[in-house]
């Protein structure tokens, strides 16, 4: 067994690596910018929603609130009728200034190093070959980056050429996190 503490190397470089790996697919690949479509009429959208100040957060139409209400014939009218959306609000200008998001993305990525860290910790001791370190944590971080993503497809409708895309890069972060951590496995 090999202490989580002791991994505080792979885990840091496992996250500064993923980060640039992750800056470099979204940047320089062009796969991801089919990922949304564009609305017709753009601007008569954003001025109708921008009209009703809606704050930002996750929405769907029609809203339901519980059980009782999808059995509601004015629900299932609506339903019938048409259309289903759902729609994160974001504040303004979010795009502008994405520093904070790139904090929490690199929290979040130290943080799947952890986890991945202290999974091959618990099974795997000290002088552990690269092989073996690299396929656990590789397999823990991939099911960390992506295995999620398909609920929003499955529940959600989300598009699942960007889901399958979106795994992909799962699984880039996954062997990349899994080379640092078998490359500086305490021996």
């Amino acid at each position: 067994m090999v202490s989580i503490l002791s991994l505080w190397a792979p885990i840091l470089v496992a996250a500064v690596l993923v980060f640039g790996a992750s800056s470099v697919i979204h940047m320089l690949m062009p796969y991801h910018r089919k990922d949304f479509k564009k609305v017709d009429d753009e601007e008569s959208v954003m001025d109708s929603l921008r009209a009703l100040d809606i704050p930002p957060g996750d929405y769907i139409m029609p809203f339901a609130g519980g059980p009782e209400g999808m059995r509601s014939e004015a629900f299932i009218e609506k339903v019938r009728k048409g259309p289903i959306a759902m729609i994160t609000v974001m504040p303004e200008g979010a795009w502008l200034n994405m520093g904070p998001q790139l904090a929490q993305w690199f929290v979040y990525v130290v943080l799947v190093s952890c986890v991945a860290g202290y999974a091959a910790g618990l099974g795997l001791d000290a002088g552990a070959e690269y092989r073996t370190v690299f396929r656990m944590v590789s397999t823990v971080a991939f099911a960390c980056y992506s295995m999620a993503l398909m609920q929003n497809s499955i529940w959600y409708h989300r598009n699942w050429r960007q889901t399958l895309t979106t795994m992909f890069d799962g699984l880039v972060y996954a062997l990349v996190t899994g080379g640092a951590f078998g490359w500086l496995w305490p021996s």
